[in-house]
Parts: C-alpha cells; sequence; structure tokens
C-alpha cells in the first residue's frame, strides 16, 4: 500500500463558508484508512469526491494535467486549498502514480503527442501509439493498460467515462489483475455499477457525514440501476 490513512486536519481550515471547506463530509470526518488496493469514493455530485482525489493527489506530489487556465466569472480562491488541510500516512519514500480525470485527459494526450514529435520513444509505456489517433475511449483504455504496469499510486475520476459497459468489464478486470500483482494501489471516484462491484474493495460514501464505509448493495447506484432495470416501463411512464 502506497498510502494507509489520511487526516482531516480542521484546525488549518482556511473558511467554514466556503467550498470545500464549508462541506459537511470534510468537517465531519476525522480520517479515512487506506487497507485494500482498491478503494472506491462514491456519491451524489458536488459531494467532494473529486476534491478529496485531487487533494490527495497534490499531497503525494503527483501531478495534476489541466488545460490553460480560461477567464471565470467568479473565482474561489479556496478550492485547491484541501491538501493543506490533510496528512497521509503511508511509506516514507516518495509516493509514485498518476492523475487521471477524463475531463483532463484530452490535454495529456496532446502534449505526449508534442513529445513524441520530438521523441517517440516517449510513446513505449503508453502502448507505442499516439493516444490522439484513436477514439475517445480506445485512448483511455490504451492508457490504462499500459500505465497500470507501473508500480505507482493511481487516483481515477469517473475512469469509466467514455466507455461502454463492455469495456467497463475489461476496466473491472485489469483492476483486478494490477492490484493483485501487489504493486499498484487505487483510488477511483466513480458511478459506475460496474466498476464499484470490484469484489473485496472498499466503498466509502460521501452521501453520509462523517463519510462511511458502505456495501456494495447499500450504494444508489446499485439500488437505482437494478430497479430501473427490473421497472422501466414505470419509470418511462408506460402502463
Amino acid at each position: 500500500m502506497h498510502i494507509i490513512k489520511i487526516h482531516f486536519l480542521k484546525d488549518r481550515f482556511p473558511t467554514r463558508e466556503h467550498y470545500p471547506f464549508n462541506l459537511g463530509v470534510f468537517n465531519t470526518t476525522e480520517s479515512l484508512d487506506f487497507t485494500k488496493p482498491v478503494t472506491f469514493f462514491v456519491g451524489e455530485n458536488g459531494t467532494g469526491k473529486s476534491t478529496l482525489l485531487q487533494a490527495i493527489a497534490r499531497c503525494c506530489n503527483i501531478h495534476i494535467w489541466k488545460d490553460e487556465e480560461r477567464t471565470r466569472y467568479r473565482y474561489n480562491k479556496f478550492e485547491e486549498n484541501l491538501h493543506n488541510c490533510l496528512k497521509v500516512d503511508g511509506k516514507k519514500e516518495k509516493v509514485t502514480g498518476a492523475f487521471f480525470a477524463s475531463e483532463i485527459f484530452q490535454h495529456f494526450s496532446q502534449i505526449l503527442d508534442e513529445w513524441a514529435a520530438a521523441d517517440p520513444g516517449v510513446l513505449n509505456s503508453f502502448g507505442s501509439e499516439s493516444l490522439m489517433e484513436k477514439s475517445h475511449g480506445q485512448r483511455h483504455m490504451a492508457y490504462f493498460k499500459n500505465r497500470f504496469r507501473i508500480t505507482g499510486l493511481y487516483l481515477l475520476d469517473e475512469p469509466e467515462n467514455a466507455l461502454s459497459p463492455k469495456m467497463q468489464l475489461v476496466l473491472l478486470e485489469l483492476l483486478r489483475e494490477m492490484s493483485s500483482a501487489g504493486n499498484v494501489q487505487f483510488i477511483i471516484a466513480s458511478h459506475s455499477p460496474i466498476l464499484l462491484a470490484y469484489p473485496d474493495a472498499d466503498l466509502y460514501s460521501f452521501d453520509y457525514s462523517p463519510i462511511r464505509n458502505v456495501r456494495y448493495e447499500e450504494t444508489d447506484y446499485y439500488r437505482i440501476y437494478k430497479d430501473f432495470l427490473n421497472n422501466r416501463e414505470r419509470y418511462l411512464g408506460g402502463p
């Protein structure tokens, strides 16, 4: 395990009025334990899953690729400060790994292509082919299949985006294969009932305050999808 625990240092919170420091989950949760190779963050949109994932990455000095900044209507100066209020327990040596989010992966793919124009060898860790020459979903899977073979901590923000259900099953198997090797750890924010079915994973629900470890069958994803598939006429206004 590359990290085994995170502590919320609430005495360092610079505000209680602005996001993310106004979220109940961060004000009531003392710590989270990571005891298994695969951990999922689950919960409704806006509950802080992605924000915590990014904060962990910054604590571990894992780079987050970003496109150039654009002018914004209103800027929250606190939105990227959560990492200053976390303490991460883990191995003493530097944590290696990567952060993935589908909305910024396009930028990473473009930068990688620019590097490859000067040195094609940089593609060796990504299947030896340009990611830009693949479809959106194929690009993601090429990255996953090659990057996860390198020892490290992988922080994934909704990796199911752009993946068909069939490809989500491929990713599920890839997570099992890589985590069983014993040299990688995954922390994943996801809405996918397919990925969340990973056996023996910890599921931390941000729908509770404090954050709670839940069973797969307790998640809204499982219950809503199951109910919809069994009773879709009711949802679609049928008889």
